[in-house]
């Protein structure tokens, strides 16, 4: 029964990592699980080499800095799938730690040729933790808390599995996750065997655990470099062997050799990578920020992260999933930025019963006493250490949580089993005539279990939805508009009021050419919050889409007073009072725009534009030609540059603009169009009367286009196939007084031609 018990509560838990493992937004935008960072590592293995297997765009190495955030700001894009990257001399490396690849994905897909995803590593990696974690428990009940009942020990199983962070990593699966998930395993394997180690009788047999717990250690700092500090709980043997003056080299060779092992891979491993050997790839990732300056640990840092990691508590709300992410305080100098974390002082109440701890020996012998209290010491070490180097780190984020937060839910569960112990009838240290006190102690560590888990499970919700936003305007970026939507209205259901989805969500809809609905949701952003920006920016996109101008200049405005130098609103604006002929005031907009944000390409070829309508032509190619130099491959401006470049007479210029915008657009009907204006001018009318017929191909009621061709062919003696062309652009434009003047010469001319023909006949 009591494995029955044991084993229904780790059913129940795996189950819910296998339900609640999601991918992040790398592995979202491909459905190929052999295009995932770790596959491709492992694909690099396989074909000899230490890089990736994944050819760097030839334009990356072709930058001065190719690891300025400005400049490579578009190779880090969803298309090229580099972010985070390492780019060492031509080739991309993976700078999280390498030993997921060696344990899990490569012997993967050896054995069954298929790679695996990384939200499918990362609930396996949890799962081995977990039912790790459930080992230590069952050994700890057995040889220390027998009297405890099984319900008791089921419960604190719970805890391990959905206490712990754990639950939140699932929420998200990315590379990120992968190391954090193999390093929580392997620690926990660690402290298994570290378990096996202080227990089992005799030298040899502790040296062969020792070993195996250096091993696993060690293995978890090619997961997680940052756990270094905590590999001195492996000389806990060592030292308890020394105080009672045995013989302790085997076990200091056990305890180091193999982490010393793995550790000299280590650092061959990197300086066959980077030229150095304690070189993991920071240094050279493609990150939105330069990681070559930064300094990583700092004292400086240590209060600001103690403070959010265990202290800050969530904000609650009444509709699900109920938990609202923390009110972040000012940053420290130097600090990179809060990802999510929460206070687990605070919003994890079961870590309080790590203080009931030392119930776990009372009334023991001295030698049970010191075995107990040297692997609760262990665990506490290897809690305590991990916490203080996050508290130093430059980041403070959610995830690395995981690195500390399991041990501190084990030293709560040894403290409810010492309560268990203690208030047992049939212990001697009992309350057999208190029953009261039992009741109330067994409610009171129940609901801060209870309330524990239930945090986990809303915190993962609300991490999820997060991720279904992230994911969405991953998926937007890369022009993927329909799928988009779908993870935006995914996030809304997890969290009906999340602002950021709703705006995303109408932008989406914005791009889909859902209008009506798009504004719907935008409008729901700013009902929740007045002062969002870019709800407003995004609001004036769509109301000027369905002609209501003035009141998205009103929205632009708006955006404008919240945020002043929000240069993409200053754009806008410009682009409607175009349209309302107010052309100082778009200029105006604009300039403002490229005085903000001066690489603005968009910014420059609007400009352009506006600067033709008043003569300005000059000025306007100089804002094009800028356009371009930000931009080579900017459609648009080369298009407006040929235009203006063919009314000059610089005719051999704008066709090779028309054809630059062809290359990048070939679908883009209107240079189509021009081109065949300015190749039929050169006298090329046949490869006029080509892009003429391919525009409409494209854009089949474009009147200009039709009424060209049938310029064009007229000219060739085809005036039967000229009238129609004429026709079908007075059915689209029936204003288009050139082409019915034109029309009526044709007939006449054809009717002459007719009649001339029949006179010959007779």
């Amino acid at each position: 029964m009591q494995h029955g018990v044991l084993g229904a509560v780790c059913a129940l838990v795996v189950g819910v990592y296998a339900c609640a493992a999601h991918s992040g937004v790398s592995e979202s935008l491909s459905l190929n699980a052999a295009d995932t960072y770790y596959n491709l590592l492992v694909q690099g293995f396989r074909a000899g080499q230490f890089s990736l297997k994944k050819e760097a765009p030839p334009g990356l190495g072709q930058l001065a800095n190719p690891y300025d955030p400005a400049a490579n700001a578009a190779y880090r894009s969803a298309s090229y799938g580099t972010y985070d990257l390492s780019y060492y001399k031509g080739r991309f490396y993976l700078y999280f730690g390498v030993t997921p690849a060696l344990i899990l994905y490569w012997p993967f897909v050896a054995l069954t040729g298929h790679y695996l995803f990384h939200r499918q590593a990362v609930a396996i990696f949890c799962a081995i933790g977990f039912l790790a974690g459930v080992g230590l428990l069952s050994g700890l009940w057995r040889r220390y808390f027998a009297e405890v009942g099984v319900g008791v020990v089921a419960a604190c199983a719970l805890a391990l599995g959905l206490a712990t962070g754990v639950p939140v990593l699932l929420a998200r699966c990315d590379v990120y996750e992968v190391a954090m998930s193999c390093g929580y395993m392997l620690t926990m394997l660690a402290l298994g065997a570290l378990w096996c180690a202080l227990h089992e009788p005799g030298q040899n047999c502790q040296c062969r655990w020792l070993a195996t717990a250096s091993l696993a250690y060690g293995l978890a700092l090619g997961a997680r470099p940052s756990l270094l500090f905590g590999a001195v709980i492996l000389l806990l043997p060592v030292v308890q062997a020394w105080g009672e003056r045995q013989q302790i080299w085997a076990l200091l060779v056990a305890a180091t050799g193999p982490i010393l092992l793995i550790g000299s891979g280590l650092m061959l491993y990197n300086a066959l990578r980077f030229d150095r050997p304690f070189e993991f790839g920071v240094s050279y990732m493609l990150n939105a920020e330069q990681q070559v300056a930064r300094q990583f640990f700092s004292l400086h840092h240590l209060w600001f992260n103690f403070r959010v990691y265990f202290l800050e508590p969530v904000r609650w709300s009444g509709r699900f999933p109920f938990v609202h992410g923390i009110v972040v305080p000012r940053l420290p100098p130097g600090h990179g930025g809060v990802e999510g974390p929460f206070g687990i002082l605070a919003n994890v109440p079961l870590v309080w019963l790590a203080l009931a701890v030392p119930l776990a020996w009372r009334g023991r012998s001295a030698e049970t006493r010191s075995i107990l209290c040297g692997f609760i010491a262990a665990v506490a070490l290897l809690s305590g250490i991990c916490a203080f180097c996050l508290c130093l780190f430059y980041s403070t984020c959610i995830r690395y949580e995981v690195e500390f937060l399991p041990e501190l839910v084990l030293l709560a569960v040894v403290g409810i089993l010492g309560l268990e112990r203690t208030l047992a009838p049939t212990s001697e240290l009992g309350l057999v005539d208190r029953p009261v006190w039992r009741g109330a102690v067994r409610w009171g560590w129940g609901l801060l279990l209870g309330f524990s888990v239930a945090f986990n499970l809303f915190t993962s919700a609300e991490y999820y939805a997060l991720e279904c936003d992230n994911i969405g305007a991953a998926l937007l970026q890369a022009g993927r508009a329909q799928e988009a939507i779908g993870r935006f209205e995914q996030s809304l259901r997890m969290k009906p009021d999340f602002t950021l989805a709703h705006n995303n969500l109408g932008l989406a809809l914005v791009q889909a050419g859902r209008l009506q609905e798009a504004i719907e949701h935008l409008e729901q952003a700013l009902r929740l919050k007045p002062d969002f920006a870019g709800a407003h920016h995004n609001l004036g996109i769509a109301l000027e889409k369905v002609g209501r101008v003035q009141e998205a200049i009103r929205q632009y405005g708006q955006a404008l007073r919240i945020k002043p130098d929000f240069a993409e609103a200053h754009n806008n604006i410009g682009g409607a009072l175009l349209r309302l002929g107010r052309v100082q005031e778009a200029i105006g907009h604009w300039e403002q725009a490229l005085r903000i944000k001066p690489d603005y390409a968009e910014a420059h070829n609007n400009l352009g534009v506006a600067l033709v309508q008043v003569g300005r032509v000059q000025e306007a190619i100089g804002h094009w030609e800028q356009a371009l130099r930000i931009n080579p491959d900017y459609a648009e401006a080369h298009y407006n540059l040929g235009f203006v470049l063919a009314q000059t007479g610089r005719t051999q210029e704008a066709i090779w603009h028309y054809e630059q915008a062809l290359r990048v657009k070939p679908n883009y009907p209107e240079a189509h169009n021009n081109l065949a204006v300015v190749l039929e001018q050169a006298g090329k009318i046949e490869e006029a009367i080509e892009h003429w017929e391919q525009a409409l191909q494209i854009k089949p009621d474009y009147a200009d286009a039709h009424y060209n061709l049938g310029v064009a062919l007229e000219q060739t003696g085809r005036v039967q196939e000229a009238i129609g062309q004429y026709e079908q652009a007075l059915r689209i434009k029936p204003d288009m007084a050139e082409a019915r003047a034109k029309l009526q010469l044709a007939q006449q001319a054809l009717t002459k031609l007719q009649e001339h023909g029949a006179s010959g006949q007779r």
